[in-house]
């Protein structure tokens, strides 16, 4: 089915976009860019509280250096506090090695003795120092005379481990600032790297989607399913759908009736919904051809199948039952006119002979003449009506011996046939006994003494049928494939299609539980054998009043 045009979607229309391709598009570029935005916020956001605690850690790291190098705390004892003192000298140079924005050192009073601005030295510090004082480190982000910074203070021992003072260290602030913002224009460059990938592959993706969707808009695939599913379910065409592993996906309302399956084979393998055989077979694309026959149930179907791009099937299933029925029916009177008219020159034949006779006054050779011709046909017909009590058999059994005889081909009872008026389906064994007699028939015209045998006795409730004919016979190795669906070696009928009257022989023997098989006749030809169980009444279930009105009714419809 073609895509919709842009002009078939009405006005366009300014806003969301309509088309798949685009809406998918513009939410991948939403979820990646927020993500994105997302993910850069968590990283920044703990990325500030890591420097800060770094500074106050390498703040406190130089403060214990300071604490524990030898001589602060004795020259904070013995010394005044001076910008030209030993305490001050030593605190600058700690200071400028380090990197630190100032390191005081205060005795218990608070008072400092060193400060990067010396004016300040011998002032109380800014901040409280009691921690410190009472023996803890301390690490914090405070703002004192030189403005914010990172601090870490500790407690300075004296002889006997006794607090003396204090040391108290400042990283700049604004450097810790600084380094974070130095980090955002790299974090930023890969975030937006990183967006810049997912934008390229979000767009790749939705091209894709955009030629598997054929650019149509949500809207159109709605209305597109829904046509599809009124479509399937409302033609008179089986379809089936298989997938790439052969399972079916779809199944509409007249691919389930001719396949006899419920809505529940959808979703199962092919294998397990339908049992071994041609109609399988030509579903799972191990038949290959058009117009494939098949015989399913009791039904002709003609399949087709078409390979999908994803590596499945669509099968489509059209019911030739009745088609074939009127086929047979019409290669039948085809057989009854060509019957009729050789009849009506032999008939004629006939008449001439009497005329002649009756001119010649020899009238009691033409009575003679007369009596033989009649008692000819009466007696095929009383034989077997004798012996074949079933009135539709019996009647398809005489006109069966009348083609035959046409075609120049004896047909005959074989020796112990015996059929009882219990026939349980008598139009099923006819359908058996009249397509068996018409290949037996095809068979044996034109060979040398033509004829047929047909057999038919009961054994219990079981009827054998043999039918044996005198043509070339089967090979062997074809014993099993001439019961396949489509397996034929005449010409094309009327109707176009062969190959469906053996397999529909071996269909009706199977449902009642019995076989056919062929072998080959003494003498040549051909005997095909059928068991059919069950296929009597019991004697008390037959009704002997009823039984020949109720087939000659099922006949005559």
């Amino acid at each position: 089915m073609n895509a919709p045009s842009i002009s078939d979607r009405g006005p366009r229309r300014f806003g969301w976009p309509q088309r798949v391709f685009s809406q998918v598009l513009l939410m991948q570029l939403a979820i990646i860019t927020g993500v994105t935005v997302l993910v850069t916020g968590l990283f920044l956001a703990p990325l500030s509280a890591q420097l800060d605690d770094e500074a106050m850690r390498r703040a406190l790291a130089i403060a214990q250096s300071t604490a524990a190098r030898p001589g602060i705390a004795e020259d904070l004892r013995t010394t005044e506090a001076s910008a030209s003192g030993p305490v001050q000298s030593a605190a600058e140079r700690i200071r400028r090695a380090t990197g630190a924005e100032y390191v005081v050192v205060m005795d218990r009073r608070g008072v400092r003795w060193s400060h990067p601005e010396t004016d300040r030295i011998g002032e109380v510090v800014s901040t409280d120092p009691g921690d410190a004082l009472r023996g803890r480190e301390v690490m914090e982000i405070d703002s004192g005379t030189l403005g914010r910074s990172a601090r870490g203070k500790v407690p300075l021992r004296g002889p006997g481990d006794e607090v003396v003072g204090a040391v108290s260290v400042g990283i700049e602030y604004d450097s810790v600032r600084a380094r974070l913002l130095g980090a955002i224009p790299g974090l930023l460059a890969y975030a937006g790297g990183a967006l810049a990938v997912g934008a390229l592959a979000a767009y790749l993706i939705s091209r894709r989607l955009q030629r598997q969707t054929h650019d149509l808009a949500f809207s159109d695939i709605s209305a597109l399913l829904t046509e599809r599913e009124a479509m399937l379910h409302s033609i008179r065409e089986g379809v089936v759908a298989l997938d790439g592993t052969g399972r079916i996906r779809l199944l509409n309302d007249e691919a389930q009736r001719l396949l006899g399956l419920g809505p529940e084979a959808a979703g199962r393998p092919l294998a397990e919904v339908l049992d071994g055989g041609r109609t399988a077979d030509v579903l799972a694309g191990r038949v290959v051809g058009d117009d494939l026959l098949a015989v399913q149930g009791g039904r002709v179907l003609l399949a087709n199948r078409m390979e999908t791009d994803d590596g499945g099937a669509v099968v489509t299933l059209r019911d030739r039952t009745e088609l074939e029925h009127l086929g047979r029916e019409l290669d039948s009177t085809t057989g009854l006119i060509d019957a009729l008219r050789a009849q009506d020159h032999e008939h004629a034949n006939r008449l001439h002979t009497l005329l002649g006779l009756l001119e010649l006054e020899m009238h009691e050779d033409a009575m003679e003449f007369v009596t033989e011709v009649v008692g000819v046909h009466r007696a095929t017909a009383e034989q077997v009506t004798e012996k074949v009590q079933d009135p539709l058999l019996a009647a398809l059994l005489v006109g069966k011996a009348t083609v035959a005889a046409e075609r120049g081909v004896s047909l005959r009872l074989a020796p112990g046939t015996l059929l009882p008026d219990r026939v349980v389906d008598p139009r099923g064994l006819v359908t058996v006994v009249g397509n068996l007699v018409d290949n037996a028939t095809d068979a044996a015209a034109g060979s040398g003494d033509a004829r047929i045998e047909v057999g038919l006795r009961a054994e219990g409730r079981t009827v054998v049928l043999r039918v044996r004919d005198s043509g070339p016979g089967i090979a062997p190795e074809q014993y099993a494939s001439i019961f396949t669906e489509g397996w034929s070696t005449k010409d094309l009928p009327a109707h176009g299609k062969r190959g469906l009257g053996l397999a529909l022989v071996r269909r009706l023997a199977e449902r009642q539980g019995g076989s056919v098989t062929v072998a080959g006749a003494d003498g040549g030809g051909a005997v095909f054998t059928v068991v059919l169980p069950e296929a009597l009444a019991g004697p008390e279930t037959a009704d002997p009043a009823t039984a020949p009105n109720s087939a000659t009714t099922g006949d005559s419809r």
